[in-house]
């Protein structure tokens, strides 16, 4: 559950239920909320003699909020931020700055060392204009957009042994020879249950796989067992998308002989659209 500030609104309800003297837990009951959090409220901005006031609770609000925000180390038309426009117009990289601030000493300007991402985010925080084109075009890359700190690609669920559906042989584009088939899984509320479609792509032919749920071991076992129930000359591939419930598509290959070729990422309509019958 995620928790939702009190507003101004409300806060004037408090103001006038504790005015006509009702509980704390009437009020509560009134705007829905929790007994302990009307409670909190009156404690944290109450003033000591003239008790519950809405606005003076809302500006204590805005107050706090200010407080826990961190201030800008790099702000336009300071001297700090003059002194890296500067190095920048040198050609010196954002990494380089940041390191030769950390070695310079500098008595009228106290903590000048400001990392790399500081900088990045400063230039690319910059209303558009002159000077934001500018400074952009000062860094080696010069992308008019940032690009994700990491450049390396996140292999975090990513199915091992993949073939790809570029190294499929042509004949199953074409559709013309039985065997081939399309899957996909249709997943129910909160992944509770799964059903897998085997679609046989040169006629259409529509299977239904039962699984307990939409994991990996499920599919391989669902898979398997709709597989196997046509003859070995109807089991030559399939083409599936890159879905983490085939992570254990070897075990499928392995139970069925059914050579299995996956889609690039988020191109399941490289599959191409199926035509379905019922039998």
């Amino acid at each position: 559950m995620s928790y939702l500030e009190l507003s101004i609104e409300e806060r004037a309800s408090i103001q006038v239920g504790q005015a006509q003297g009702m509980s704390l837990r009437h009020i509560a009951q009134l705007l829905g909320r929790a007994p302990s959090t009307i409670s909190r409220e009156i404690r944290r901005n109450q003033i000591a003699q003239n008790g519950y006031c809405a606005r003076h609770a809302q500006r204590q609000r805005e107050k706090r909020r200010a407080a826990c925000r961190p201030t800008q180390k790099l702000v336009p038309g300071t001297e700090r931020f003059d002194l890296i426009v500067y190095m920048l117009r040198q050609r010196l990289s954002p990494e380089q700055i940041s390191g030769k601030l950390k070695m310079m000493k500098l008595p009228d300007l106290r903590d000048a060392y400001v990392c790399r991402e500081t900088i990045y985010t400063a230039i690319y925080a910059l209303p558009v204009g002159h000077l934001r084109k500018e400074l952009i075009h000062c860094l080696r890359q010069g992308k008019t957009t940032r690009k994700p700190r990491r450049g390396e690609v996140d292999r975090r669920g990513q199915i091992p042994d993949m073939v790809s559906i570029h190294l499929r042989p042509p004949e199953v584009s074409k559709r013309e020879m039985p065997g081939h088939w399309e899957g996909d899984l249709i997943k129910g509320k909160n992944n509770a249950s799964a059903v897998g479609t085997l679609v046989e792509l040169s006629s259409g032919y529509l299977i239904l796989a039962k699984m307990d749920d939409a994991t990996a071991t499920s599919a391989v076992a669902g898979f398997s067992a709709a597989l196997n129930r046509m003859p070995t000359t109807a089991r030559k591939s399939m083409t599936y998308d890159q879905g983490r419930e085939m992570a254990h598509h070897a075990k499928i290959t392995q139970e069925t002989g059914v050579a299995i070729y996956f889609c690039d990422p988020h191109s399941p309509w490289q599959r191409g659209p199926m035509r379905i019958s019922m039998a």
